[in-house]
């Protein structure tokens, strides 16, 4: 996979010698604005997103893509996956592994180490944390670890998740255990939480957990075909949730999303999506983009 680079950006501001001393990923923003301001879409890339493996040992309810029931790709070998990140990391120093599971990947842990200390990306891991307890020597080499989760009462999460009861508490426990050790190992733990037609009486108490335990938590509505949940776009329950998250995000809420972000939940508004500035790695090494049309 080669990622071409993109040609400098002149500027009267723009100091070379400056820009060398940020990272890549903070460079890139800078000259992104100035792309912006002269009406480009063809962004520089803020990070990367690479699927390890689309395999997976959960079933979630409203996950369209993956799944166990999916079988699922097991990805490239551990000296090719080096290569691919090597590819990535010309282009950008951040960069965000997932799945499928990721924690399913073989060569998770080898990977992880050489991502970080090899390459020097700065890692964010997406996991549903029932593996978590297998794998604990990764966390001290990530930014970020983000944990599917919806609900704190294990015996709903182990429906959305079609697994047994057990497994469902072994996860909440994870994140409770794992949430202790951010400031030993000197990562962030969020939990990303899809709010869906069923489940929106869940986010206060998920927020409330969050208080509890130092966690940030993010918010996406469920999607059916890549657009929001035709009941998310009728709910008058759904614009109360939002318009009450905006308010606990005024009053300092462990939100992870800006009030922009927020709002544009609430209207469910469309927003131009720029290819190049998240672009994807699917398991076998091919680059897509995120914008559908484009893809």
């Amino acid at each position: 996979m080669h990622i071409p680079p993109l040609a400098p950006e002149p500027s009267l501001w723009y100091n070379p010698q400056a820009m060398r001393i940020l990272s890549t990923s903070t460079r890139n923003y800078w000259r992104n604005l100035l792309r912006l301001a002269r009406g480009q879409r063809l962004l520089y890339p803020l990070a990367a997103t690479y699927y390890v493996t689309t395999r997976c040992n959960l079933n979630c309810s409203y996950c369209e893509d993956f799944g166990r029931h999916a079988g699922g790709e097991p990805g490239l070998s551990l000296a090719e996956a080096c290569q691919v990140l090597a590819a990535i990391r010309s282009g950008t120093d951040r960069l965000i592994l997932t799945g499928g599971e990721p924690l399913l990947y073989p060569d998770i842990d080898a990977l992880v180490q050489h991502a970080r200390r090899a390459l020097g990306f700065r890692l964010t891991l997406l996991s549903n944390a029932s593996l978590l307890a297998e794998h604990e020597s990764i966390l001290p080499h990530l930014e970020r670890l983000v944990v599917s989760l919806d609900t704190v009462d294990p015996q709903r999460w182990s429906r959305v998740i079609d697994a047994p009861l057990p497994v469902a508490r072994t996860i909440l426990d994870n994140v409770r255990a794992y949430a202790g050790r951010q400031r030993e190992w000197g990562f962030r733990l969020i939990l990303n939480c899809v709010l869906t037609p069923q489940g929106l009486g869940e986010a206060e108490a998920l927020l409330e957990f969050c208080r509890q335990h130092d966690v940030l938590i993010s918010f996406s509505p469920q999607a059916v075909h890549n657009w929001p949940h035709y009941d998310l776009l009728v709910s008058p329950e759904y614009k109360a949730l939002l318009r009450r998250l905006l308010e606990l995000k005024r009053q300092g809420a462990p939100i992870l999303a800006s009030r922009a972000y927020l709002r544009t939940l609430l209207d469910l508004t469309p927003y131009s999506c720029y290819p190049t500035l998240i672009p994807r790695v699917m398991p076998n090494g091919d680059l897509v983009y995120p914008c559908r049309p484009i893809e």
